[in-house]
């Protein structure tokens, strides 16, 4: 592994047992996160994103879920076959992650205050007199007001974005390695996102922590990430850099998702079509065949493309693709 490779995901497969078979979740999927980058990871709702991060922080239901295959390497030791003692020891210190819902993942019977306190005492072994102070720095840190009353709030006396604030110092307390926000935004108006944005550069900047950013939002991603993996199915479809995504995607389900994004010009180009969408929904997982999950909804598909799945070629340096199209 490179020096500066702190994590290195490969061939990653989860499944989960169902009434109606086993669902491969995800599906080959893998990727590297150097120090101090961010890397988003995007896709519709189902497509493994969450499932993904929480395969890496050893989090997958089982049962009914399992990590079948591949590795999950955090500076050379594989996570994959860590029992749950070390796997305590990793999460918060090693391995945050802010979780999706602020509403729900805070404990509503303890203060923030204590709940912050926690992990300082579990992975610093900190005083509990010190470790509070530390507590209403990291409150202090995230922008929360008067920290020394606040620290003792309950979940809900906290509005949502004070409760993100709380969800990221309690994240970041421990300076882990890598940050893992899965939908950090989410519920939030526009302008707690952007202060949530602020924040988490200036932190990555202070600690050198690397991001691995979860979202849906094509958005969020080109204004945070250096380098986004398009997922879909479980699998990964699409990798490079943000700009270059951005503005040369190969495969057809990247630029859907790029065409759904709304134009913000004061006066649209006529010529331009209505806004795009992409037809259909995501398959059950059950039900995937053989060739590539996307075509039943691309209206570009070959009659290979509903028989084999195709492989990752790369497009150019850092920038890969799966799309039988690329190879026609």
């Amino acid at each position: 592994m490179e020096k500066d490779i702190i994590l290195d995901v490969h061939n990653l497969c989860v499944e989960f047992n169902t009434r109606d078979g086993i669902a491969r979740v995800i599906n080959g999927f893998g990727f590297q996160l150097s120090q101090g980058n961010t890397l988003g990871i995007v896709g519709e709702s189902g497509c493994g994103k969450t499932m993904t991060a929480l395969a890496i922080m050893g989090l997958v239901p089982s049962p009914p879920g399992r990590v079948a295959d591949g590795r999950i390497l955090l500076d050379d030791e594989d996570l994959v076959q860590a029992n749950e003692e070390r796997l305590c020891e990793v999460r918060g210190k090693e391995i945050s992650m802010i979780f999706q819902e602020p509403m729900t993942s805070l404990n509503p019977v303890f203060s923030v205050g204590n709940q912050i306190v926690e992990t300082l005492q579990r992975h610093e072994g900190l005083p509990r007199r010190t470790a509070w102070d530390r507590a209403v720095e990291m409150l202090r840190a995230v922008g929360i007001p008067a920290p020394e009353r606040r620290v003792k709030d309950y979940p809900h006396q906290m509005s949502g974005g004070m409760r993100q604030r709380v969800m990221i110092a309690m994240a970041l307390a421990c300076q882990p390695k890598i940050l893992i926000a899965d939908e950090p935004t989410t519920a939030l108006d526009v302008t707690v996102q952007a202060q949530i944005f602020d924040l988490l550069r200036q932190l990555q900047e202070q600690t050198k922590s690397a991001i691995i950013l979860i979202t849906h939002d094509v958005g969020v991603i080109a204004e945070m990430a250096k380098r986004v993996i398009v997922m879909y199915a479980g699998y990964k479809v699409e990798e490079g850099p943000v700009d270059v995504i951005l503005q040369s995607p190969k495969h057809p389900y990247t630029q859907g998702l790029i065409a759904c994004i709304p134009s913000l010009q004061a006066d649209p180009d006529p010529a331009r079509p209505p806004l795009d969408e992409i037809p259909g929904i995501v398959p059950a997982l059950t039900e995937l065949g053989m060739g590539c999950p996307f075509s039943p909804r691309c209206a570009e598909a070959m009659p290979k493309c509903g028989k084999e799945a195709p492989p990752l070629k790369e497009i150019t340096t850092g920038h890969v693709a799966a799309c039988w199209l690329l190879n026609s």
